[in-house]
């Protein structure tokens, strides 16, 4: 099997079975829409349809306009386009792939990236909330009773994962609060990577630091440059 088979029957296996909070619902659009099956599909066969090692990078979970909607982490519909994977039944924008992709091309595009990095989160699937009228994202982290409930799920498929051909060397995690105590947290315990390397979430420096994007690209840049 290549990296891409395995990623593949991994997403189409992916169900969350513990117990949500009141109000939490799970996020899985593996199995609610068959067309990101198709396009997450088509995605990791252009760039994983081999067995060489990557560097895992861990974001936080999906969220509904990036992954949730392509089946790929930290893209969106513009992102998909980019790689050649035009989506003509609906349109999103998530500004954390913005971000992601200037890393990406920052290092040289799409093929020399994917050939070095295999980007997930720390929790594979995501969830979402009510508020008023609206449907929010919803973290792991942001109640403690949906991170005990979930934290089987994410060991389990952390350990899946690290199955592969991926480096247990390094662990680069965006996020460098709540995600990266966890996941320093959960380390610690379960001795998964030699290192975790957080970096400011794509989200934070979309939101808030814009103005610095380029410098956090650079950082980027600079943090895998460390450790090749």
């Amino acid at each position: 099997m290549t990296l891409a088979d395995r990623i593949i029957a991994f997403n189409k296996s992916l169900h969350f079975e513990g117990k949500l909070p009141a109000g939490i619902h799970v996020m899985n659009p593996f199995r609610e829409k068959k067309d990101i099956v198709d396009i997450m599909t088509k995605f990791y066969r252009k760039y994983y349809s081999d067995n060489q090692p990557r560097q895992i990078i861990l974001g936080i979970n999906p969220g509904r306009l990036g992954s949730g909607s392509t089946g790929v982490p930290f893209t969106d519909t513009t992102r998909m386009k980019q790689v050649g994977l035009e989506i003509t039944d609906f349109k999103t924008h998530e500004p954390s792939s913005v971000f992601v992709y200037d890393v990406i091309n920052a290092y040289g595009g799409p093929e020399k990236f994917y050939k070095r990095f295999y980007i997930t989160s720390v929790c594979p699937l995501g969830f979402t909330t009510d508020k008023g009228d609206k449907v929010i994202n919803y973290n792991y982290y942001d109640s403690a009773a949906l991170t005990k409930s979930a934290l089987p799920f994410i060991v389990k498929c952390l350990k899946e994962q690290l199955s592969w051909p991926i480096s247990h060397e390094v662990c680069y995690c965006m996020g460098t609060g709540k995600n990266a105590a966890f996941l320093q947290g959960l380390n610690t315990e379960h001795q998964f990577f030699k290192e975790v390397v957080p970096l400011e979430h794509p989200r934070y420096v979309m939101q808030y630091k814009s103005r610095s994007k380029d410098a956090y690209v650079q950082k980027y840049l600079d943090t895998f440059a460390a450790h090749v």
